[in-house]
């Protein structure tokens, strides 16, 4: 059987000397969970912040009221302002941020439901990436939260660059 993405991803976290800071909106402590799900990930998963509405966005995670007026929640520039935000509030060498759509309501032509931003933040710079999934709310929150791992996974394997 596979290891999970959770597992995985500490293995490589513990390897590199590095801890893990994440920032969640649509799923709501879900990658948080699956974390804490591993036994001894206190050693390099430092915690999450479960930043919903706007005002926590602004005012846990340092996410400007211009980026979400202008780009709103679900943007690249509000998860990177959210994975950055999330790194230095826990002290983390890695931050990873998500916000998306999970429905059933609240899309719209141009932000449909299931569309989720990702991010991940370093020193080393930002990356930003956006899936569209498909299901029902519980089932585009697994995903998104599956593939937030997955983005953490791939830069820790070297795959993310500028």
């Amino acid at each position: 059987m596979a290891k999970e993405l959770e597992v995985i991803i500490g293995e490589k976290l513990r390897a590199h000397g590095l801890r893990l800071a994440v920032a969640e909106s649509c799923t709501g402590g879900l990658v948080g969970h699956r974390l804490t799900n591993v036994p001894g990930s206190s050693t390099y998963y430092m915690g999450s912040v479960t930043a919903y509405a706007y005002e926590a966005k602004v005012r846990l995670l340092g996410v400007t009221w211009e980026t979400l007026e202008r780009h709103g929640a679900v943007s690249a520039e509000t998860v990177a302002e959210m994975a950055l935000g999330v790194r230095r509030a826990l002290a983390g060498d890695v931050g990873i941020a998500v916000s998306g759509i999970a429905g059933p309501g609240g899309g719209t032509p141009e932000k449909p439901v299931g569309l989720v931003w990702m991010a991940v933040s370093t020193t080393k710079g930002t990356w930003t990436r956006h899936f569209n999934f498909k299901g029902k709310r519980l089932e585009v929150k697994e995903q998104a939260a599956e593939e937030a791992l997955r983005l953490g996974i791939e830069y820790l394997d070297g795959k993310l660059t500028h």
